[in-house]
């Protein structure tokens, strides 16, 4: 059941907060470990300063720009780039939850409808934070999203919604799948699960974020760790988190995650779009009554 004590855009900056807070997530921010060029507390000033954007998109502003405008806030601390994917999913289940529908299906048709407007909305937001991206597919460089609004000319010619720009990203021809894209495409099929998971598990609240995301790594492949790094250390990456799952769910403890998080941070390894996902699942859990 839904726990009305709080708007669904105050879950969902809530979900950003828990998010950062939860440890250990190996290789990521959270309140034990920082990173060179970011901090924890940089992330919480990012979770703040994107209440305006998710706000505009509970109140029914379009996707695109309800995004671009939470993107904005966000990046107003000392660190860039704190939440960019997290925001790209909270974005359309913020609106569906508002309008009381968080349903895959609901969320999909948000997506689905989006217009080209949303697509240059979307690319806008890249100018206000640097966001690790793969070369676009072969053939549409015009659409390259570090093109910024420069894009915006491109995208108008093709009609390209933002619907499109997923689509395209999600399932390129060559480079690297995002999954923060198939999200949008799939209707959030990986998001909706790990939040199910989450109100399976019990304890507090940052312990079950832990576990989330080393279920979440250990299933798939992280699109920024395949981005930065190449698909066959993500591929490691996720074997190492499976047996670290395994012995955490072995022992009861989150000690081996503790030493996987020391290790990724040593080798640079940072799974960001899973803890993009693990946001979202707190999003949609709190959402589903998960008690704070």
């Amino acid at each position: 059941m839904t726990d009305r004590s709080r708007t669904p855009a105050e879950n969902a900056e809530l979900a950003l907060l828990l998010e950062v807070a939860g440890t250990p997530k190996p290789g990521n921010v959270d309140r034990h470990r920082d990173l060179d060029d970011l901090r924890f507390e940089q992330f919480l000033a990012g979770s703040v300063g994107s209440a305006r954007g998710l706000r505009a998109a509970a109140d029914g502003a379009p996707l695109g720009g309800a995004f671009e405008r939470a993107v904005r806030g966000m990046s107003r601390q000392s660190g860039g780039n704190t939440q960019f994917g997290c925001l790209l999913l909270l974005t359309p289940l913020v609106s569906a939850a508002a309008a009381g529908d968080l349903t895959r299906e609901a969320v999909r048709e948000r997506c689905r409808v989006t217009t080209v407007d949303d697509a240059v909305a979307f690319y806008r937001a890249f100018e206000h934070v640097d966001v690790a991206v793969g070369d676009p597919p072969e053939g549409v460089d015009a659409l390259d999203a570090r093109r910024g609004s420069d894009a915006e000319p491109a995208l108008r010619e093709r009609g390209t919604t933002l619907w499109d720009v997923m689509e395209l990203s999600a399932d390129p021809d060559d480079g690297v799948p995002d999954t923060n894209a198939a999200e949008w495409i799939e209707g959030f099929p990986r998001t909706f699960d790990a939040a199910e998971a989450v109100l399976a598990d019990d304890g507090a609240v940052l312990d079950r974020a832990a576990r989330s995301f080393l279920r979440q790594l250990a299933a798939e492949p992280d699109t920024l760790v395949a981005t930065t790094h190449g698909e066959s250390v993500a591929e490691s990456v996720r074997e190492r988190a499976a047996s670290t799952l395994a012995a955490v769910e072995r022992t009861g403890s989150l000690d081996p995650a503790e030493a996987l998080a020391e290790a990724f941070v040593d080798e640079g390894i940072n799974p960001g779009t899973t803890a993009d996902r693990v946001a979202a699942a707190l999003f949609v859990a709190l959402e589903r009554g998960l008690a704070v």
